[in-house]
């Protein structure tokens, strides 16, 4: 007896009437297996994140997935990507679903759409809006009704555009997940997942496939799996294909087999080696899951990049690098790979291989070394930064409480006596989420970063400004604190006393870096020649010419750091991410050819914060033709676990 998700059979009859082909997907549960437009389907499947890909790509990274022989992708869903602020909506440029979604069913793939919520995915918060946070005790992820009130608002305005989208509707998407991994967190509230599926149903009917993803153990599958939603899970190459499937089948007795996460590679952190995972390793485990029968998704087929500030971080506290080509058949810049032929090989062992030429890898150009100028520190230029002045408190405040979600704020008090001799500066509850650069009247004193190091010493005359810079290194996604307050959460002390009566700056750096671009015609005077006032963050500008007399310019490239520390770049107003190539592993931003323009120079904007090679050397950057996102880095201490979510228990 087939038990499938169809459409009514009302509605069935006048499609026949009609002439009109039906198109359902389904679950049969006698033949363990999907059931697509009346016959056994069986997807291989990639995972590509529209938001790490620009718009420009999506095409020629659809085709080429095509190309290697999938018949469907995989793709979150970051709901902080799409509603930034309580009640604001952006589905626009890089941020349009629909068209993505449109293209990928015009390249021939079918979409596995995980709509969340909660995504993981090594994204800021798991993809939550910071925003929620406002309300300090919110327990995210539960049936708290603060969160379920935002969580029903922002399904009401995504589920409706998906819905025309579902296959049935005439659309790519066979199958929507329902938040992610949630039996690997702590609140195992099975409310919540009745909410959720009370909520999708309500918006996306009844024929479409709801399912959720879990690791693959029951004790992953005990709070993950729910009653109307089918179960899947994920696992490793390398591992137990059959006790792996067995998991599954605890909660699912029969049914379609599903790995919805099989991993390719892995993600970085910064200051760990780059993890590679040997396409051997893939291709055999790929090549049993596939010999039985199952449904794959390799994870990921295409990584991308965490343009500006979206990477997330894991617990102990370790963020992650703006690449995240996580070792994927194709990489960062969508290039083909080894890797990408050895799967192909192996998929097309049980698909068969579309016929014509797979586009070729991009063409990648190296403009060279730029020169660029130092047009001001932060605290020269905040005027300009922080348009409306200093939020005055006794303590400190979150990035939450200023509703700044992202970037960094900056935080001054007075010193309150003479510290001739280096005094203790600490963060006594580990308080500074995530980095802090600190100043006395302009002199660079020291860094305070999160987990790391949590006192320095200092000195300054009573009355003297201490300023603190603190950045937002990206909130932790996985695990039970993804609550992840940005900023002062907690009081700094001079040697044992607190300091208090703060002027709290919140820095619009994006809205404002095109103001800098030009340098600035009232530029603060400087003593010239004195290396340490290149030591404070500070703002560099310069300019890219494209040459001319070459065609088919401009191409993407990759930015390289020479002997600068830790910061962030814009091109052309476009926020590329951080660089970090004193920690590593990754030495060179991804550029890609869509926000560089040849028709005049391109401006380039660096904020440095913590020292750049200008006041001894060249005060370059360079554009090259080949990344390096594998350095070796001297910090490095012990590596985190490969293909291990829950890094630590205890910060489940």
């Amino acid at each position: 007896m087939l038990r499938l998700l169809l459409p009514l059979a009302g509605l069935a009859e006048l499609l026949r009437a009609a002439n009109i082909p039906q198109r359902t997907f389904g679950i049969d549960y006698d033949c363990n297996c999907f059931v697509k437009d009346g016959h056994p389907f069986r997807y291989i499947s990639g995972s590509i994140h529209y938001s790490r890909v620009p718009r420009y790509y999506w095409k020629d990274r659809l085709l080429k997935m095509k190309m290697a022989g999938l018949n469907a992708i995989q793709t979150y869903v970051p709901w902080n990507y799409h509603e930034p602020q309580m009640g604001v909506y952006d589905f626009s440029g890089d941020r349009d679903l629909e068209y993505f979604l449109q293209l990928a069913s015009e390249t021939g793939l079918l979409v596995i759409l995980r709509a969340g919520p909660y995504i993981c995915a090594e994204w800021d918060m798991g993809g939550l809006p910071a925003w929620l946070l406002e309300k300090e005790s919110i327990v995210l992820r539960s049936s708290d009704s603060d969160y379920l009130t935002a969580v029903e608002k922002w399904m009401g305005v995504l589920l409706p555009k998906m819905k025309p989208h579902l296959y049935h509707n005439g659309g790519p998407i066979i199958m929507v997940q329902v938040e992610n991994e949630y039996g690997s967190y702590f609140a195992c509230d099975y409310d919540y997942l009745r909410s959720l599926l009370k909520i999708f149903r309500q918006h996306l009917g009844d024929e479409v496939v709801l399912f959720t993803t879990d690791g693959a153990s029951q004790f992953h599958l005990k709070c993950g799996a729910l009653q109307g939603l089918y179960a899947t899970v994920d696992f490793a190459p390398g591992g137990n294909v059959t006790a792996a499937f067995l998991a599954q089948r605890s909660s699912e007795p029969t049914g379609p087999l599903v790995n919805s996460e099989f991993y390719t590679g892995w993600l970085d952190h910064w200051g760990h080696r780059h993890i590679v995972v040997p396409s051997e390793t893939i291709a055999k485990t790929l090549n049993e899951i596939l010999a039985r029968g199952a449904n794959v998704n390799l994870y990921m087929f295409i990584g991308g990049t965490n343009f500006a500030y979206w990477n997330g971080a894991n617990m102990p506290y370790m963020s992650q690098p703006t690449s995240y080509d996580y070792d994927a058949p194709l990489s960062e810049a969508g290039d083909l790979t080894e890797k990408y032929f050895a799967l192909r090989e192996v998929i097309g062992m049980y698909n068969q291989l579309p016929e014509g030429l797979i586009p070729p890898t991009t063409s990648k150009f190296a403009y060279g070394r730029v020169r660029l100028q130092k047009v001001g520190t932060v605290v020269e230029v905040l005027d300009r930064l922080s348009p409306s002045g200093p939020v005055k408190s006794t303590y400190p405040l979150t990035f939450v409480q200023l509703k700044q979600y992202f970037g960094f704020v900056l935080y001054r008090t007075k010193l309150p006596k003479n510290c001739t001799e280096p005094t203790q500066l600490s963060s006594p509850f580990d308080g500074v989420h995530d980095r802090a650069y600190v100043s006395v009247d302009g002199v660079q004193q020291g860094v305070l970063e999160r987990g790391k190091s949590l006192m320095i010493n200092i000195t300054g005359n009573a009355g003297a400004n201490l300023d603190i810079l603190v950045e937002n290194m990206g909130r932790v996604n996985f695990g039970r604190f993804n609550n992840d307050f940005k900023g002062l959460v907690s009081n700094l002390t001079l040697d044992e006393d607190i300091l208090v009566e703060w002027e709290i700056y919140p820095l619009n750096i994006d809205g404002t870096v095109n103001h800098f671009i030009h340098g600035y015609p009232d530029q603060p005077k400087r003593s010239v020649g004195n290396p340490q006032s290149y030591e404070a963050p500070a703002f560099y500008t310069g300019t890219l010419s494209i040459p001319g007399g070459i065609p088919d310019l401009p191409q993407d490239t990759y930015v390289k750091f020479p002997d600068w520390t830790k910061g962030q770049i814009w091109i052309n107003g476009f926020n590329l991410g951080r660089y970090w190539p004193a920690r590593g592993p990754q030495l060179t931003l991804f550029v890609p050819r869509n926000i560089l323009v040849s028709s005049v120079p391109n401006n380039i904007t660096v904020l440095e914060l913590e020292h750049s090679p200008c006041s001894t050397q060249l005060c370059d950057i360079e554009f090259v033709d080949t990344p390096i996102i594998n350095a070796t880095t001297p910090y490095e201490n012990d590596a985190p676990p490969l293909f291990v979510r829950d890094m630590w228990l205890s910060h489940l």
